[in-house]
């Protein structure tokens, strides 16, 4: 093994060790961690009168992605948002009549102004009244008078009606109007209350992963919930913190009041007499202003006693609602602990292939090494092998990636499209390997022309065929030594020659040049008898051959025969013999007529020639 890949397979081994240790710590129940979150900024609540916090965070928790766990945990949040937005509000309203706000500068003016605003409306409507009731009684022009009088005040009257409108919001704003305010607080109560009823917590199903990218996407969803319920529990402790400073400083105040505070003496009550609780030298009506001051310093303590019972359940109440968020936030926990250890099985599976692909990649390697083969083909093979395991290796870290399709039908089907356009090549040259093989094909040995390119087939593949290039038949037809490879496409969309019958039979000529005024039939007919001689034999299996594979009454006609031309030269006369012969026997033919004809052009047929007379050429091609 190289040095690189032992390397990377150092590396890998620590992984797998350390994502197996990440299994081991997402499988165990750890703890919630204590502390987190950050405290929501208070500052004076403009939007609403009364807090709504709580029962508005419960309501955005309830509306995210919810299963059947967590469905508890959103409805005990609801139910106790809902109660502490009742409790807030009576405590508000409480807190409106008992302690109504000191009125400042500015409330006072628009006061001010209310209240000759709400002066003006009363004379305008008495006088509408006053109208009214004389346009009942008047008659002919002057209850036309009086009709007009009435819509002039009855438009005076609602001017005065929207200027008490303003006035009075505008008070309410201020603070100067506990009635419009308590008011207002009842419409915005009722308005909450109906949106608290109408809120429903969507169940969702569980979705079980299929793959890393969707246990990232499911953790990351449950990561921003877990900050959010961090965010509610954190505003439900604060707010609890809150109440209960308010109800140690509200308790201090009546504890001050009430060490303050005497109780009137009481006169004993004398058998036939009436008890009188008037002090010595008072008289009645200080006793009635005693009683009334009593009264109400009683009222108020009892409104301070009923102030800091509901603000003892509303502290109650925030301690359930974080409670319950504490608790909500541990499921959440769990299901992430869960995705957490699915995704690092997933990053385990990755960690084994590749492993296993390094090592199969080695064994591989080592293997083709022992093999007493041609170096370029073990490498060929290696390089297949290795293109075979890497797309193995990709497709399966695909699945783990990606997960198993859902479709697979319709992927299978677009993959197939997709892979006969980008393959169509091999496809048709697979095809073509058949019409090869078939009838009409070409075999091993066969002598071809495919494409321009000469020679005679080396191999014969499924998907592509090797020719060992020649030169032209006519020539010498030795190899040149290239290995020229075709796709067998050739054989669907367009053609090739096979110069080969079942004996691979092919035309081989002869060339003999005689001077000029030489008589060239002599050795035209010794030439002739000589190749006749040498071939007899395989022309008549030639016909037979080309007979049989032709299978027409036409190939009869047939002939092996040699054939002899004679035609007029420069400087002479050309003699053409051609002769049928065996592919594999045509050098060793052509070297033994080669050598007749130069002993025939050397014995007595050919006449002597004077030293510079020319001499008989001789060429075969």
């Amino acid at each position: 093994m190289k040095l690189a890949n032992k390397i990377f397979s150092i590396v890998l081994v620590v992984l797998l060790f350390a994502t197996v240790y990440g299994l081991i710590r997402t499988r165990r129940e750890s703890g919630i961690p204590a502390g987190k979150g950050t405290a929501a900024a208070t500052g004076p609540d403009q939007a609403v009168l009364v807090d709504q916090s709580p029962l508005l965070t419960a309501q955005a928790l309830a509306h995210m992605p919810t299963n059947a766990v967590e469905l508890p945990f959103a409805q005990g949040a609801l139910q106790l948002g809902d109660q502490e937005m009742d409790l807030a509000f009576a405590l508000a309203v409480l807190d409106a009549t008992q302690h109504p706000p000191v009125l400042t500068a500015e409330a006072k003016e628009i006061q001010a102004r209310l209240q000759k605003a709400e002066d003006a409306l009363a004379e305008q409507q008495a006088q509408v009244a006053q109208l009214t009731a004389a346009e009942a009684k008047a008659a002919g022009a002057q209850k036309d008078a009086l009709d007009d009088r009435l819509d002039l005040a009855k438009a005076q009257m609602e001017l005065s009606q929207d200027e008490v409108d303003d006035a009075r919001q505008d008070l309410i704003r201020a603070g100067g109007d506990p009635q419009g305010r308590i008011q207002a607080m009842v419409q915005e109560h009722e308005a909450a209350s109906q949106a608290s009823d109408s809120t429903k917590i969507a169940v969702s199903a569980t979705i079980e992963p299929r793959g890393l990218i969707q246990h990232f996407q499911q953790w990351s969803t449950l990561h921003q919930k877990q900050l959010q319920l961090w965010r509610a529990k954190q505003e439900a402790i604060s707010a609890a913190t809150a109440l209960a400073a308010r109800h140690d400083s509200l308790g201090q105040q009546i504890g001050e009041k009430n060490g303050e505070s005497t109780a009137p003496p009481v006169a004993p009550l004398v058998p036939g007499r009436a008890a009188s609780t008037a002090r010595p030298g008072g008289n009645g009506a200080t006793t009635r202003e005693e009683s009334a001051a009593m009264l109400d310093t009683t009222k108020h303590r009892a409104a301070d006693r009923k102030t800091l019972a509901t603000l003892d359940r509303r502290i109650d109440n925030e301690k359930q609602l974080a409670g319950g968020y504490d608790e909500w936030i541990g499921v959440v926990a769990t299901e992430q602990r869960s995705l957490v250890n699915g995704g690092l099985r997933g990053v385990l599976v990755i960690l084994v292939i590749a492993i296993i692909a390094l090592f199969v990649d080695d064994w591989i390697a080592h293997v083709l090494g022992k093999m007493s083969m041609d170096r370029r083909q073990v490498e060929t093979l290696r390089t297949a092998a290795g293109v075979t395991l890497q797309i193995v290796g990709v497709i399966s870290v695909g699945l783990v990636v990606f997960g198993p399709p859902t479709q697979l039908g319709t992927i299978l089907g677009l993959a197939g499209a997709g892979l006969t356009i980008a393959l169509k090549d091999f496809i048709v040259g697979f095809f073509g390997w058949f019409v090869l093989m078939g009838k009409n094909g070409i075999r091993m040995g066969d002598w071809v022309e495919i494409n321009g390119v000469t020679g005679e087939v080396v191999e014969l593949g499924m998907f592509h065929t090797v020719l060992l290039e020649t030169g032209n038949w006519t020539d010498s037809g030795h190899p040149t030594g290239r290995r020229v490879t075709f796709t067998n496409s050739f054989a669907v969309e367009g053609h090739y020659f096979n110069f080969s019958t079942s004996g691979q039979w092919l035309w081989d000529e002869l060339k003999i040049v005689m001077p000029a005024g030489q008589n060239p039939y002599p050795i035209v007919d010794a030439i002739h008898k000589k190749v006749l001689e040498a071939t007899a034999e395989g022309a008549g299996q030639a016909e037979q051959e080309w007979q049989a594979a032709a299978k027409s009454p036409d190939s009869k006609a047939l002939s092996a025969a040699p054939a002899i031309n004679i035609k007029p030269v420069i400087g002479g006369t050309e003699i053409s013999v051609r002769y049928i012969t065996r592919a594999t026997q045509r050098s060793e033919l052509r070297a033994k007529l080669n050598h007749a004809a130069v002993d025939l052009l050397g014995s007595g047929l050919a006449p002597q020639h004077d030293s510079d007379s020319p001499k008989p050429a001789l060429t075969s091609k």
